[in-house]
């Protein structure tokens, strides 16, 4: 096969993603976990055969292991037969939303309605990421009124392609600018933009409305 890339890292991702030991994906995978730990260490090429033992050992496809799917939005495969739609409590969505990673702030900018990526941190139960002062999110969120804060919403979702189940939790609530006075309430969030820049405007969203929704399959 062609050069692997990232296969180690997205080896990693997918065995982390299940909670599964060396030992049980290479169980799973009919190969030794000696060898498995080297394609997660070390650029390899493995063969058709060991690719497609490891995309149904991480409950994946060759192809997103490879990472032929990265350009690709997620969910184009048909339906499985009977899915089932379950509601989430609050309890489960803000476990799910727990580790942190990308959702999307939803708002009413200045050219209409806006969807916008970032980086989050679910931090003693509020919703915080980073944006650069003057930019959008910091423009468009502001009332301009003391105490009178503009309402979002927040969501995160996760999509598994291969078993064509996931789950969707929004969180709806005020937008508070954490001023210079507050910066020691977030500053230990540890919340990294992946976009990089100058971005120190912290933003904390107050989740008022949880919802989540998941479909599985039985």
């Amino acid at each position: 096969m062609t050069s692997t890339g990232d296969l180690g890292r997205r080896i990693t991702y997918h065995r982390v993603r299940l909670g599964l030991t060396l030992d049980q994906v290479a169980e799973r995978a009919e190969m030794s976990p000696g060898y498995l730990q080297y394609l997660e260490e070390r650029p390899g090429t493995p063969t058709a055969e060991t690719m497609y033992r490891l995309a149904g050992a991480l409950e994946t496809t060759v192809d997103d292991l490879l990472g032929g799917g990265v350009d690709r939005p997620p969910g184009r495969g048909r339906a499985k037969a009977a899915p089932t739609l379950e509601s989430l409590d609050p309890e489960e969505c803000l476990k799910l939303i727990e580790p942190g990673g990308i959702g999307r702030v939803a708002f009413n900018g200045s050219h209409g309605p806006t969807v916008l990526p970032v980086n989050y941190r679910l931090h003693h139960g509020f919703i915080v990421f980073r944006t650069a002062p003057g930019g959008p999110m910091d423009q468009d969120l502001r009332t301009g009124l003391d105490g009178v804060e503009i309402k979002v919403g927040f969501e995160v979702d996760r999509i598994d392609d291969a078993q064509r189940e996931g789950w969707s939790v929004l969180i709806q609530g005020p937008a508070h600018h954490i001023s210079p006075d507050e910066l020691s309430e977030v500053t230990d969030s540890d919340v990294t933009p992946w976009a990089g820049g100058e971005r120190h405007l912290y933003i904390r969203i107050v989740p008022h409305q949880i919802t989540g929704r998941r479909i599985h399959h039985l």
